[in-house]
């Protein structure tokens, strides 16, 4: 349709908005993530479209969607960036899988180390100097990345061999000039960047504008997706009260305001999902929370409903992202104390506020830790969540172990079939992460990402892993299954027991008040480890409620780093095994901490697990040899619990099945 004939369609709708407005709001919309809705969108141009009109839309949102194909080989983007490199007079430049709030998933226009480099993978970094380039990414990523990346343009790098300072300590000529973006680097990252550089000779340099932006000339512009209030029966607190909370904190650290950067902070603290990353119910935006408990929120107008003004009230002020940058130079310079999180706010905004004469107080997000303890509305739809996704669960394992003995169900299969279970559910809105679907050899990667090129049937005699989540309006989940294809090796079963050995010892874990995670981490590595074997990730991460499917402030990791457990809590618990080129094992529940008092005659209180996710743990991989007897009847009380809490929502086949494959060993 040509822009006059649009135009007199809106005139003729009772639509405000011209036709150039409506193109560059489907714009942003086309770069949103798919929604369960692919229509929602519409509502922000009218809130009750015609049929006419969503037919016009849809057209357009089509034409939109077709012509954003980008054909650049991998070769030609890396020799453009350098041309830009040059052009700019630095020597080399550093591209981050990061956007402006630091976020695990960004949206599709900051994704400039997928198009760069190829590389999928929720982490990881490139350096990219004149003569050479190398991507570091985590243990993780490792397999994928050497997959995934043409390595005779980047050397992969596991940070556990080489850490990227030491790269660049040792690649950066004398006198170069090093450039970044400040906006995709936390204030941290960036004085650890400036130091390497100036131990090799070198000099970092900011940029105002980042390169990459320069030559993708495909590159999307910000997400525009429906942002919708939060019902207190899920979140168990109002954002007034939640303002109010941490803004007392703020005041009594000295400070009269915080920057929150964090989008999930923003979401937590009023109340808020949106949907412009994948996987994750966030909205683009930043926040400043004053003292007196107002906030000022800087968001894309558009996408905020009529409804929005009610829920969010007088307390908050709604202002264009373009703005904040101003409200910055504003705040530094009429405030004496401002607080902000040099791990997670970007180092443009430090900049800004540092220049001013406000005295900056460098502290963790206030919001991090209320938000990582859950209340008891949440800890109640989380658990409402974990029994609807243990049915999903439950009916995809009885499928695939009627399907999977031909050799005929794929991994795209595999995952399509257990998304379909997860939508039947209450509540559901969408993953909570990309489906791990792993058959055989493919199991080994710890974060595999199943695509058209790699897709493999799931075989007899190999092992099955998938890692799966989603996301409801009352929580959000993530667990791991391994299962057997036929009839598994003997090698398969001790590695499957060890590891089943490390997930029941931080189930059934004791520990006193104050304990971090990294305390309990070798409770899960140790029957590994009898055997010389261990595995290359954290034990387990925190969970949000309807938020991110990773959160901190807490883990379990062999790192000592991260906040003690807290009644409340959420946190995984996923020890795994994996053989290079062959197999993995993991099997992952998620858990809430709790109180557990103290025991008679002792002389602290104590803390330990309850389980939230219910689902079998496939017992012909079990060697019953190794396990001891408090393991045997832990295992034996679970599948009891999982059959007594599924079989009243099952079918009777499926109910039959759960009866035998939970069964004592």
């Amino acid at each position: 349709m040509d822009q006059p004939t649009l135009t007199k369609l809106l005139k003729a709708e009772g639509i405000a908005m011209s036709a150039t407005e409506l193109h560059t709001l489907a714009q942003g919309a086309a770069a949103a993530p798919p929604s369960l809705n692919p229509d929602r969108w519409m509502n922000l141009v009218t809130p009750a479209p015609t049929l006419r009109l969503k037919t016009v839309l849809r057209d357009l949102m089509q034409g939109i969607t077709s012509a954003s194909t980008s054909s650049e080989s991998a070769v030609s983007r890396l020799i453009a960036l350098r041309k830009a490199l040059v052009d700019a007079n630095i020597d080399g430049f550093i591209v981050p899988r990061a956007d402006e709030h630091q976020g695990e998933y960004v949206p599709s226009c900051a994704q400039r180390l997928s198009w760069l480099t190829g590389f999928t993978g929720s982490a990881g970094t490139a350096a990219v100097l004149d003569d050479r380039a190398a991507l570091f990414v985590d243990g993780r990523y490792t397999l994928q990345a050497e997959m995934e990346v043409d390595q005779e343009l980047y050397q992969v790098v596991s940070i556990a061999d080489t850490s990227m300072d030491d790269w660049l300590a040792d690649e950066l000529p004398d006198g170069s000039r090093l450039g970044y973006d400040p906006r995709l680097h936390s204030r941290n990252q960036a004085q650890r960047l400036r130091k390497t550089c100036e131990s090799a000779g070198s000099s970092l340099i900011a940029v105002d504008r980042n390169p990459l932006d320069s030559v993708w000339t495909t590159q999307p512009p910000p997400p525009i997706s429906p942002v919708a209030a939060h019902d207190e029966r899920f979140a168990g607190q109002g954002l007034r009260e939640k303002c109010l909370q941490i803004a007392s904190r703020i005041s009594e650290s000295g400070s009269e305001a915080t920057v929150l950067t964090m989008t999930d902070s923003i979401a937590w603290l009023l109340n808020l999902r949106g949907g412009d990353v994948e996987f994750t119910p966030l909205a683009m935006a930043f926040a400043i929370l004053h003292r007196d408990s107002s906030v000022d929120l800087f968001i894309d107008a558009r996408k905020l409903g009529p409804d929005l003004g009610s829920h969010l009230g007088s307390q908050v002020a709604i202002h264009a992202p373009e703005h904040f940058g101003a409200a910055l130079n504003r705040l530094k310079n009429e405030t004496k104390q401002i607080q902000i999180d040099p791990a997670t706010a970007n180092d443009w905004i430090c900049r800004q506020l540092a220049e001013g004469k406000a005295k900056l107080i460098e502290a963790t997000d206030p919001c991090v830790l209320p938000k990582a303890i859950k209340n008891s509305a949440e800890l109640d739809g989380t658990r409402a969540a974990h029994l609807r996704d243990g049915v999903a669960l439950t009916r995809f394992l009885h499928w695939i172990n009627n399907a999977s003995e031909n050799g005929q169900i794929t991994e795209i299969d595999a995952a399509d079939q257990l998304e379909t279970f997860r939508r039947q559910g209450k509540n559901f809105q969408g993953l909570s992460f990309p489906t791990i679907s792993g058959a055989g050899n493919h199991g080994a990667i710890v974060h595999y990402r199943v695509d058209a090129a790699s897709n493999r049937p799931l075989l007899p005699g190999e092992l099955y892993l998938v890692d799966s989540g989603a996301q409801y309006l009352d929580g959000t989940t993530d667990v791991t299954r391994t299962i057997a294809v036929g009839t598994p090796s003997e090698e398969m079963r001790d590695r499957f027991t060890r590891v089943l050995k490390g997930h029941i010892a931080i189930a059934t874990a004791l520990f006193p008040v104050g304990t971090v995670g990294g305390q309990l981490d070798t409770l899960a590595r140790q029957a590994l480890w009898n055997a010389g074997l261990d595995y290359e990730h954290g034990t387990g991460h925190g969970v949000g409620s309807f938020l991110n499917v990773h959160e901190g402030p807490h883990r379990i990791s062999k790192s000592l780093a991260g906040a003690p457990l807290k009644p409340g809590m959420i946190v995984s618990n996923e020890p795994g095994y994996y053989k290079t080129d062959a197999y993995g094992i993991r099997i992952e529940n998620l858990v809430t901490v709790v109180e557990r008092g103290r025991p008679e005659s002792g002389e602290r209180d104590l803390l330990g697990f309850d389980t939230l996710t219910w689902a079998p743990i496939d017992r012909c991989l079990v060697q019953k040899s190794l396990l001891n007897d408090k393991e045997s009847n832990w295992l034996n009380r679970y599948h009891t619990k999982v059959r007594e809490t599924l079989t009243p929502l099952l079918d009777n086949d499926a109910a039959a099945w759960l009866k035998s494959v939970t069964a004592s060993i």
